[in-house]
């Protein structure tokens, strides 16, 4: 999903087996590298997306929330700033854990969440440099300008693989073409520029 050109990339999100003295944390990887991940599929045609091992190099991280289903008119449950939420890239994506804050709005989501009424999380992010390869129809997101924050979901658009609960390990799931429109505007141009390529064949053998 793509809003105020910012993008949105859901995932399952798990809840620490053991509470730290009493305190309510929430863990999972919001996003794997080097994974292809089909985003949607149109008339049977599947459109992949992919992120770089290196594209969280150089991002912005310093200042990322952790919200519920992205809105700004929820409390803020957890910060990078104040260091009630820990970002870390490692070799298989970025793993989050927060420390939700003692309050009874993050006290129901921390609830929701252990029920697992709420297993899925996302991030919002916008992006530097990408590519796209025509052939695989995968996009590779090569460098992240900005997270800009973290959310727990309850609808997401796009479901992603299921884990466990203890596992902590999660794989990103909405992407560059979660907005169907734009997927189906790629197919269209690829049908046109396919009709142009048959187009100038033609028109060469007519030379010949």
């Amino acid at each position: 999903m793509t809003m105020n050109n910012k993008e949105y990339r859901s995932a399952p999100l798990a809840v620490a087996d053991q509470p730290e003295d009493n305190q309510m944390i929430v863990t999972g990887y919001a996003a794997v590298l080097e994974q292809p991940t089909v985003i949607c599929s149109i008339d049977g045609i599947n459109y992949y997306e992919v992120i770089d091992k290196d594209a969280f190099v150089g991002a912005d991280l310093s200042d990322v929330p952790f919200k519920y289903n992205h809105s700004d008119d929820f409390l803020v449950l957890a910060r990078t700033r104040n260091k009630t939420l820990d970002l870390n890239v490692d070799t298989k994506g970025l793993l989050i854990k927060a420390n939700l804050a003692p309050i009874q709005a993050g006290k129901d989501v921390y609830g929701l969440i252990q029920r697992g009424d709420i297993d899925k999380m996302s991030f919002g992010f916008t992006v530097a440099n990408d590519s796209y390869d025509s052939q695989t129809r995968t996009r590779r997101i090569l460098k992240f300008e900005k997270i800009w924050d973290v959310s727990a979901v309850d609808t997401p658009a796009y479901d992603g693989t299921s884990i466990d609960v203890d596992d902590g390990s999660a794989i990103s799931a909405r992407s560059y073409f979660s907005a169907k429109r734009d997927a189906e505007k790629l197919v269209q141009k690829e049908q046109a520029e396919q009709q142009n390529k048959e187009q100038r064949d033609r028109l060469y053998l007519m030379t010949l």
